[in-house]
């Protein structure tokens, strides 16, 4: 599928809604292929997500909502639920905005994504952040994700028209700092995704999904002494997109939310006034249904039933997988990330992010610099590689933050 994408090659088809979410034509080359597929589906087909993972039998909808729309933390190999917040905190570990300094401020942040496949897919969002006093902070944020045009034909190949699919979500978020070290923070999120524009296929009517999640994330800091250097230790813990299933149209097949569960460890290392050193770990894993391997009749061989409720389908997620502990322990993602700060205002990053073969296989390496003016920060982000093997070579994120009254 990628080297079709590569030649430049397009197809249009008429199809079932499930065949149509899962279909270049639909979304344009947006590759929802692996994760718009029946729960009833005996195989999983390969194909590119929007997060920019291979073939994976993890199947969810919007999984925009895993990709991180923070620069800083994307030059890091994705990897920040711990490390020392910043006005993007929102975006990958709400609780982290208890402890700003500044009691105000908003951040834009924009890649265009997969530009190296697509011309026209991009992500944008917006955050900004209120605190009415040292412990409480209040947050809201857009996440808005576009498809670019697509041409929908029928299955004469006459044109039906051009529409442009896209995804919205909105977060309302709250947190709590208790102590000096320790805050609590949570977020309420309302997903719309527009990916059909009300189009009718082989008879069926469609309708943009709708649903609503919350997330639950944590954050601890403890300042220390590392090689004789003043340093903070730090953790985080983010649980995200827990919320009802989507669905699309008149079929009766719903998709779970990409719940996603996100553990990470930071520590920052004063060398002295002037230089300052942070490495940062994370590990995900998705909190969906494996799904299981079934035989020619339909029949489960391996594996659980994906059929189950989002509670059911979170606390057995953990066990569920086909092949046992050791696919459980496949299906965790690693992030890591090094940052250096030269005066609290030039930064340099760079990190790698690593998926198995078998749940993904996205494997880069990223690259990054912060830019610090007064109340302004301005970062970038690249991830290096090789197009051919992997879809997110070359991407870049840019996010601007400003503080007010810092």
């Amino acid at each position: 599928m990628i080297m079709t994408l590569l030649k430049g090659e397009k197809r249009n088809r008429s199809e079932t809604i499930s065949d149509f979410l899962k279909s270049k034509a639909t979304f344009c080359i947006l590759f929802f292929s692996s994760f718009y597929l029946p729960l009833s589906a005996q195989t999983v087909q390969p194909g590119t997500q929007t997060n920019g993972s291979g073939t994976s039998n993890l199947t969810t909808a919007v999984p925009f909502l895993l990709i991180t729309p923070d620069a800083r933390a994307g030059g890091m190999g994705d990897a920040g639920v711990a490390v020392q917040p910043d006005g993007n905190a929102m975006s990958i570990n709400p609780s982290k905005l208890a402890f700003l300094e500044a009691d105000r401020g908003i951040s834009v942040s924009y890649s265009p994504w997969l530009r190296s496949l697509l011309p026209d897919v991009n992500l944008g969002y917006f955050s900004g952040y209120y605190k009415p006093d040292d412990r409480n902070a209040l947050g809201l944020s857009i996440r808005y994700f576009s498809l670019g045009d697509i041409e929908l034909n029928d299955a004469n190949f006459q044109q039906m028209g051009i529409y442009s699919p896209s995804e919205v979500a909105v977060d309302f978020t709250y947190a709590r700092k208790f102590g000096n070290s320790f805050s609590l923070g949570t977020a309420f999120r309302y997903i719309y995704s527009n990916l059909l524009s009300g189009a009718f296929v082989s008879g069926q009517s469609t309708a943009p999904g709708k649903s609503f999640s919350a997330d639950v994330s944590a954050f601890y800091q403890h300042p220390t002494t590392l090689f004789n250097k003043e340093a903070i230790v730090s953790g985080g813990l983010y649980i995200a997109n827990i919320g009802a299933k989507m669905r699309y149209g008149s079929e009766n097949i719903s998709y779970f939310l990409p719940a996603n569960l996100k553990i990470g460890g930071a520590a920052t290392l004063m060398v002295d006034d002037d230089n300052q050193f942070t490495l940062a770990v994370d590990l995900n894993k998705l909190l969906v249904p494996t799904q299981p391997i079934y035989d020619k009749d339909g029949n489960i061989v391996a594996g659980s039933s994906p059929v189950r409720s989002v509670p059911s389908a979170i606390f057995s997620s953990f066990n569920d997988a086909p092949g046992g502990g050791k696919e459980e322990l496949r299906e965790i993602s690693i992030g890591t990330g090094l940052e250096y700060l030269y005066k609290q205002q030039f930064a340099l990053r760079t990190g790698y992010f690593y998926e198995n073969p078998d749940k993904g296989n996205r494997r880069y390496l990223t690259l990054g610099v912060g830019v610090k003016y007064e109340s302004f920060h301005l970062d970038f982000a690249y991830v290096a590689g090789n197009i051919q093997r992997n879809p997110l070579a070359n991407t870049l994120r840019f996010s601007l933050l400003y503080n007010f009254g810092q």
